[in-house]
């Protein structure tokens, strides 16, 4: 049987751009890759096409699916979301490799309902910050406002991301913004239910994604790091196991 790649962590973390330079320099290990697509009552994004990136729904519609043991369903930053579990068998039984790349509220549901119990799977969460830097950010000489902290390190991601797109922002936007930013803290505390973590300060947007052709900084060692786990490599270097109560 084959496995279920999970890859999460907050809005804006550089789980998209992780994506596609995997297809540009490995793409033999992601040949078999099929994404499981979410339900989402959200409008689309500029560039977002339905059934590609979502399947964009109105709200009423993924209400519906509550209570309906294929789906699983979650409010996500203020979406509604769902996932069709029977879309996880199907992948699997073409002899492909099924995919999801999201926020960790869907995942979560998916342990509870044993989902990870069924199908061998490997789950890597990008974070923010390192094992290292939250050690640092706890000490109380510091007086850090981890979660204020984090807030703010999404904030700069989300707002540069959201000016590439639209250049100019509305009140909505920035109200989006908000509810993304000041989820993430509370995200970064499921890090520690995934099998592994990677930190990664590029986030979508970031030039040292794509802006030379070849990942640079953060965005090259987030790659390598993915990349050796899809290999099966022993994890090392940036990859990190975290503890549950390292996040207060």
């Amino acid at each position: 049987m084959g496995r279920f790649v999970v890859l999460s962590g907050p809005s804006c973390i550089g789980k998209g751009p992780l994506v596609k330079a995997l297809k540009i320099f490995h793409p033999h290990l992601v040949s078999g890759f099929q994404q499981v697509i979410l339900y989402n009552d959200r409008a689309p994004r500029p560039g977002e096409v339905d059934g590609v990136d979502y399947h964009f729904r109105p709200r009423a519609e993924i209400e519906r699916f509550r209570g309906d043991p294929g789906y699983v369903v979650a409010d996500v930053r203020g979406d509604l979301q769902a996932l069709e579990l029977g879309r996880i068998q199907a992948i699997l039984d073409q002899g492909g490799t099924p995919f999801f790349e999201g926020n960790p509220f869907i995942p979560a549901i998916l342990r509870q309902a044993g989902v990870f119990d069924r199908y061998p799977a490997l789950t890597v969460f990008l974070s923010p910050l390192s094992r290292e830097e939250v050690l640092a950010l706890k000490n109380p000489a510091l007086k850090a406002d981890l979660p204020a902290l984090v807030a703010d390190v999404q904030r700069r991601k989300l707002l540069h991301r959201t000016t590439r797109q639209k250049t100019y922002l509305s009140f909505k936007d920035l109200e989006n913004i908000e509810k993304r930013c000041g989820s993430a803290y509370n995200e970064m505390k499921e890090a520690c239910h995934f099998d592994w973590v990677i930190p990664n300060h590029d986030g979508e947007g970031n030039d040292n994604w794509d802006a030379l052709y070849f990942p640079v900084g953060d965005a090259r060692k987030t790659l390598e790091a993915f990349a050796g786990l899809l290999r099966g490599e022993q994890p090392h270097g940036r990859v990190e196991k975290w503890e549950p109560d390292l996040l207060p």
